[in-house]
């Protein structure tokens, strides 16, 4: 049976309704910080080092709950010469020498730390799943940079950031590349233990097991420059001549390597660029580079309330992709003097096993606050450098005619005017990957001239059939909507269960 949850050895913290008292950060003389700290110590589900981190990031929480670290009344646009265009990045020199040297230089790192769940697959890896001409996220990352190495000569190699999630299986997966012209690396982030919101006490009461996974979490990809520290990756790389490390989410299919914009940041001595692109109604989470206290800063939509937001959307006008570039010895820099990196904490609430709990997560664009704003740099990119495919709505895109494939890369295709993406809503009987194939055996439909689509309910779809400007199909509960081949449907409304025949 599992063990009973642990009591608090020294002081318990109730939170209350409206939110924790001001002083509710010491109680019976003894502080949230050290109550913690004395627990960690009495279990030992932790190492030191561990424990150490895990402590700067729940001090900081603590923090964030007395004193907001932010007055969102003060949020302004990013500093001015921060951002710029992409289209006014010059182009890198065609010598082919001079691109071998730059990308000799790069070192490309994916966040494989999430499981396949939003997606309806939460036994293996995101990066696990086929996305595209049988593809999955991982062969398309393979593809990109095995090209790249194989056009300029380069030894650019490929980093995964695994949580305890994924590593096992990601392990294996990549023997399958062993012939292949790159080397792969994996990096583990930390685990930490889940928090009890009534208690604030840790959820585990042993160290971690295969037993009791739903205890523990991965705090988030801000733990990336950790991870890359304390693995001895880091000293390692910069031994090889590496410089700058690309990083973004292994399921962004946008997230590939611009040699352009590399080569301004290693010729401008840039320590950390972010990639940001015009936010879209579909994007619900994420964050947004904005200004504060005349410096950069990284606002997460988690924590940057909504009526905040919506007061200055003015000043939320750059949304992040997550595609970072960051120099190598900035990070080791960093580290290695003991930055806060873990300043800027982001709160997940969840219900585990029916109990509230609190995970606390950071973001690897937050280490922009630490940095000399003059050799911070944003590029305001096209959309299409931010194809993140979190839902089957974003599956249903990747797979459409929307999109062409190129040596791993998704780019827009040509016949898309204007190249904007439409806008894509799947009912909850597209949830998995397994009900939505299901309903599309012959592939997704002819989107080219779309604008919106709304899927509800049981519809299915023949060969050849193609959707233009706004489409809502909506079946009947209990009945079915079959597109026969060859159909065209252009500003329709669908209802009911009968088969269209008109086409």
């Amino acid at each position: 049976p599992p063990a009973p949850r642990p009591a608090a050895p020294l002081a318990q913290a109730a939170e209350s309704p409206g939110g924790p008292p001001a002083d509710m950060a010491r109680r019976g003389g003894i502080s949230i910080e050290d109550n913690m700290r004395e627990t960690l110590h009495v279990l030992n589900i932790l190492s030191t080092e561990e424990r150490v981190r895990f402590m700067q990031l729940f001090a900081s929480f603590v923090r964030k709950r007395q004193r907001p670290s932010v007055k969102w009344s003060d949020v302004a646009l990013p500093p001015e010469g921060t951002v710029l265009e992409s289209a006014s990045i010059p182009p890198c020199p065609s010598d082919e020498s001079l691109r071998h040297a730059l990308l000799d230089k790069l070192v490309v790192l994916k966040l494989n730390g999430g499981l396949g769940s939003r997606l309806g697959c939460s036994l293996f890896p995101k990066s696990a799943i086929e996305v595209r001409q049988e593809l999955s996220f991982l062969d398309l990352t393979v593809k990109q940079i095995e090209f790249l190495n194989t056009q300029y000569g380069a030894d650019v190699p490929l980093v995964l950031l695994n949580s305890f999630k994924t590593h096992d299986v990601t392990s294996k997966l990549i023997r399958k590349y062993r012939s292949h012209n790159l080397t792969i690396h994996t990096i583990l982030q930390s685990t930490f233990p889940r928090i009890v919101k009534d208690t604030l006490m840790p959820m585990p009461s042993g160290p971690f097991s295969s037993g009791s996974p739903s205890e523990w979490y991965p705090p988030g990809h801000g733990d990336v420059y950790y991870a890359l520290y304390t693995s001895g990756l880091l000293e390692s790389l910069i031994k090889q001549g590496k410089e700058m490390v690309f990083i973004s989410n292994i399921d962004n299919l946008g997230g590939t390597v611009d040699l352009n914009l590399l080569y301004h940041l290693v010729t401008n001595d840039v320590q950390m660029c972010m990639c940001v692109t015009s936010p879209s109604k579909a994007d619900t989470d994420g964050g947004y580079l904005v200004g504060h206290q005349d410096r950069p800063f990284l606002a997460e939509s988690v924590s940057f309330p909504a009526e905040e937001r919506l007061q200055r959307r003015e000043t939320t006008r750059y949304f992040n992709t997550n595609n970072l570039w960051v120099s190598l010895a900035t990070v080791h820099q960093l580290v290695a003097t003991g930055a806060e990196l873990w300043e800027d904490v982001v709160v997940q609430e969840r219900v585990v096993e029916g109990v509230r709990v609190l995970q606390l997560e950071t973001l690897a664009g937050s280490v922009v606050r630490h940095l000399d704003p003059a050799r911070v740099l944003a590029v305001n990119v096209p959309r299409e450098r931010y194809l993140s495919v979190r839902t089957i709505s974003d599956l249903f895109l990747v797979q459409s005619n929307l999109f062409e494939v190129s040596h791993g890369s998704l780019r827009i295709s040509p016949m898309r005017q204007p190249p904007t993406l439409p806008l894509v809503k799947l009912g909850h009987e597209f949830d998995t990957i397994e009900s939505f194939l299901r309903r599309v055996p012959y592939g997704v439909p002819d989107v080219l001239e779309l604008d919106h689509l709304t899927l509800c309910g049981d519809v299915c779809f023949g060969r050849n059939v193609r959707l233009k400007g706004t489409v809502i199909i909506v079946a009947d509960e209990g009945s079915t909507i079959f597109i026969p081949d060859g159909s065209v449907l252009e500003d329709k409304v669908i209802t009911g269960h009968l088969r269209v025949l008109d086409h």
